[in-house]
């Protein structure tokens, strides 16, 4: 019964969100704000992880493939449809989930728990809105971008990894990038990088909002929020190539 309490509770909160703003032009400051903290702020790490998980993709494979008879440019196109399908949207939103979800909870809670929260529903203001929208507005416009770049990365990471080892030629390389080629990926890969940053920004933004207590109780909302995004996350990449990939 704890779980659908929780549940129903999420789904009443994001259905409050949606209504006229009070100020459209704090809403859209609110917004851009949001971006670069969760856009810009990520594109760090995002690209740090990426190189080095195309790289670790390309010798990995290279090590498996042992056999003469497969050619060379194999290599790439496994690493090119697995850093696009799997490792970009996925391990890079998990990654996510843990830098953005905690940075929404704790936000949040603290604002809950230090009654700013109260403050502005008292001046009249929906909270919900103004507060939770800009944040999840923010993830579905930044969070598909930074997939894009880790895929692009992560193909050039391999590449440059492939050759440095001497695994594998540039020529050969970019060769196996443009065999069978299937664009319909990339999109599979842009639906999965929505379907995450919805869940990486509204399941945090719940529990801070909603977090009781003090200082103890953000620290334990925030875990929270980052356990419970990891396994949505899961779910939903399953869910997510279980329809478009069939």
């Amino acid at each position: 019964m704890g779980f659908f309490a929780h549940f129903g509770r999420y789904l009443l909160m994001l259905k409050s969100m949606f209504s006229k703003p009070e100020n459209a032009r704090m809403y859209w400051k609110e917004f851009m704000r949001q971006c670069n903290d969760i856009g810009i702020g990520s594109l760090g790490i995002v690209a740090i992880i990426s190189f080095f998980m195309g790289a670790v993709s390309t010798v990995q494979t290279a090590y498996q493939l042992v056999s003469p008879i497969i050619p060379q440019a194999t290599i790439a196109q496994i690493v090119r449809d697995t850093v696009i399908l799997e490792f970009a949207p996925t391990l890079i939103c998990i990654v996510l989930a843990g830098v953005v979800g905690s940075k929404i909870a704790s936000e949040l809670g603290n604002m809950r728990v230090s009654e700013q929260i109260d403050a502005l529903e008292i001046m009249g203001i929906n909270t919900r809105s103004y507060l939770i929208f800009p944040k999840i507005a923010a993830a579905m416009v930044t969070i598909p971008m930074l997939v894009i770049i880790a895929a692009v990365v992560g193909i050039v990471g391999g590449r440059i990894a492939g050759t440095l080892a001497g695994i594998i030629s540039h020529t050969d390389y970019d060769k196996g990038l443009l065999q069978n080629f299937k664009q319909y990926n990339v999109f599979v890969a842009v639906m999965k990088a929505y379907a995450f940053a919805f869940v990486i920004s509204t399941i945090p933004s719940y529990f801070g909002y909603f977090v009781e207590g003090g200082a103890l109780e953000i620290g334990k909302a925030s875990t929270r929020a980052v356990v419970v995004s990891c396994i949505a996350l899961l779910c939903m990449d399953y869910l997510v190539s279980s329809l478009l990939l069939q």
